[in-house]
């Protein structure tokens, strides 16, 4: 019995002995897979150590690294742990693609990096610089160089949230806007993505970041990344620094500018984006005194990050450190090691991404490129993923798909198309004005290459990079919104360039005139004549030689208008207005008058440029601020 109870015994108490073996095996494998990071109840900072403390170097390399959609599958985000993708302009997975098919692939690359040992998620970026408007069906807005006419920073900010609410129905949390360029020279083909020459009105103007990413509550801290939840995305101020203001207006060239000359005109955007909490700067093509800004550890990190105390990330422009040596990529390596002890955390690479990451592999490995750089570059990119919560939401659902294109969005685009019209002349003289037209006539000719084109419309930076003529997304022409707008017993023809005995024989009461810039961007819109598109003038000519004419130049920037001016009884400058042409209707017939004031100044001859408000030699064809005004024709009435 003695043994017996015994040998019982001590099979209990090897039972036991294993039981608790297993509990604190179990305990500690719990304890094991606590991860901090993971963890939203937890501070930034712990968070953002935590990981940090667990990645390997080619974990922290592969999140300074965003590739193009083209180049991207899950098994390359899998084996690079990419830490971002971009779509860049034209870059989109199928023509007219829906919401749900852009939110299915942003999703695809996010399960892929989700997958990975610490699952971080990847960010997704995208160039909606007027809405989102790589996309089909989506609200184009109007380019900045209209906006900044507004002069109405609460509008530009509903804009902004717009925006978001746009990209994020197509899944993508991350938009490279505003452009806060100070744009000095209309030469430049990038004009169009500047509010004005003005750098009071950019400052104004970034009211669009509040829009985007949400805005900055009172408690939070200063100069500090802020993103407000699913709603809102990650804003981009760009480019730093200068970019505007290169000599003759050349993409990608060299300003030549004082240091108390960048910081009076090119730098104070950027303080006011940084307090209004922008996620991330992207750097300039462009150059500071001959130093490309790609490669200006001084500016980058001296200034902006260390002075300027800005602690989201700084990404660098597509192939932007390509172009650090000239010419491009001939020595890549050293192109790798500049920009990135420039300060440069992000790097859009876009392709040829296998070779960055050997590179800077290599560079890291020989210590020519310290560890806390890189340390320093990849917490950024950490900080703002944490901060937008896209470790607790990384994947992209279809609760805003019917936010695309909205009927409310297209309404606000509409009132931004109204309030960024700028009437130049109204009537061959001041005692009979042209402007507001008469809704109820007998015959009205439409005519012009911008007067029935929704690409025309909208410029570069529309469904393709460089834009596209012709009816390319979901819009309202010209032509479709005065037939909306006209009394029924009105007939309107369209003739886009008719001759001049056309006109004549037609007997039309008035005519409406659309001409302009075609669709560029970047250094394809470099002009050293900046005239409208051929046969522009010739149509002007053959219509408002023969009949009373209201003239609507569309263009990115003043062009060309003298000798011509003489031959017009009204001239609006409707810049680039985007999908919503019915807010030209509305104020061509005065549901609504002409408030826009000029942000840029037109100039007579381009021998005259650079030419900007304040200067000596400023002899303008209408000043900056110019802009004549309409009554409505309700109050007009009323009167």
């Amino acid at each position: 019995m003695v043994s017996g109870f015994k040998s019982g015994m001590g099979r209990f108490s090897i039972h036991v002995v294993v039981e608790l073996v297993l509990l604190c095996f179990l305990a500690g494998a719990i304890e094991a897979e606590y991860r901090r990071y993971k963890d939203p109840k937890q501070s930034l900072n712990v968070r953002i150590n935590d990981l940090l403390s667990r990645m390997t170097l080619e974990e922290k390399i592969g999140q300074m690294t965003q590739i193009e959609r083209k180049v991207t599958t899950g098994d390359v985000m899998k084996k690079y742990f990419i830490g971002s993708v971009v779509s860049g302009g034209g870059s989109w997975p199928a023509p007219r693609a829906s919401a749900e098919t852009w939110i299915n692939m942003v999703n695809e690359f996010q399960e892929a990096a989700l997958s990975t040992r610490l699952g971080i998620p990847m960010i997704y970026g995208i160039d909606a610089v007027h809405g989102q408007n790589n996309v089909y069906n989506a609200t184009i807005f109007p380019h900045n160089v209209g906006l900044g006419v507004t002069r109405d920073p609460e509008l530009v900010k509903k804009i902004g949230a717009a925006t978001a609410l746009e990209v994020r129905a197509t899944g993508i949390p991350y938009a490279f806007a505003p452009c806060i360029a100070v744009c000095r020279d209309p030469r430049w083909g990038r004009c169009f993505e500047s509010y004005s020459e003005d750098h009071k009105i950019v400052q104004s103007m970034t009211d669009i970041i509040p829009g985007l990413q949400g805005d900055v509550p009172a408690d939070y801290p200063r100069n500090f990344p802020f993103v407000n939840g699913r709603t809102k995305v990650a804003g981009c101020a760009k480019h730093f620094v200068g970019d505007g203001g290169t000599i003759n207006g050349i993409n990608e060239n060299n300003t030549i500018i004082d240091w108390n000359g960048l910081l009076s005109i090119h730098m104070p955007a950027y303080l006011d984006s940084i307090r209004k909490g922008v996620a991330t700067v992207m750097v300039s093509y462009s150059s500071w005194n001959g130093k490309k800004m790609h490669a200006n550890r001084e500016l980058i990190t001296g200034y902006l990050k260390k002075k300027l105390k800005f602690k989201g990330f700084v990404i660098s422009d597509m192939w932007g450190i390509d172009r650090i040596t000239t010419p491009s990529r001939v020595n890549y390596t050293y192109s790798v090691q500049a920009g990135i002890l420039a300060g440069i955390d992000m790097v859009m690479v876009p392709e040829t991404y296998v070779e960055f990451i050997d590179d800077l592999t290599l560079l890291v490995k020989k210590n020519v490129i310290p560890m806390s750089r890189i340390d320093d570059a990849v917490r950024r990119i950490l900080r703002v993923k944490f901060i937008m919560g896209l470790f607790e939401n990384p994947m992209a659902d279809l609760s805003f798909v019917d936010q695309l294109g909205s009927q409310e969005h297209r309404e606000l685009a509409r009132e931004a198309v109204r309030k960024s019209l700028v009437l130049l002349k109204n009537g061959k003289n001041s005692e009979e004005p042209l402007l507001p037209l008469p809704k109820r006539t007998r015959k009205i000719l439409v005519a012009g290459s911008h007067a029935n084109d929704i690409g025309n419309q909208c410029g570069g930076w529309t469904i393709e990079w460089k834009g596209l003529s012709g009816n390319i997304t979901v819009g309202t022409t010209i032509f479709d919104a005065v037939k909306n707008t006209v009394d029924p017993l009105t007939e309107v023809v369209f003739n886009e360039n008719p001759n001049a005995e056309f006109v004549k024989s037609e007997n039309f009461d008035f005519a409406i005139v659309a001409i302009g810039e075609l669709p560029y961007v970047e250094t394809w819109g470099d002009s050293k004549t900046l005239t409208v598109a051929e046969p522009g003038y010739s149509t002007l000519t053959n219509v408002c030689e023969s009949v009373k004419c209201v003239v609507i130049i569309m263009s990115g920037r003043p062009v060309v208008i003298e000798p011509y001016l003489e031959k017009i009884d009204a001239l609006v400058a409707a810049w680039l207005p985007g999908t919503e042409g019915q807010g030209i209707a509305d104020v061509l017939f005065g549901d609504y008058g002409f408030t826009g004031k000029l942000a840029r100044t037109w100039f007579r001859r381009v021998d005259q440029l650079p030419m900007n408000v304040g200067d000596p030699h400023y002899d303008p064809l209408f000043p900056f601020g110019f802009g004549l005004e309409t009554a409505p024709r309700e109050l007009k009435a009323a009167q």
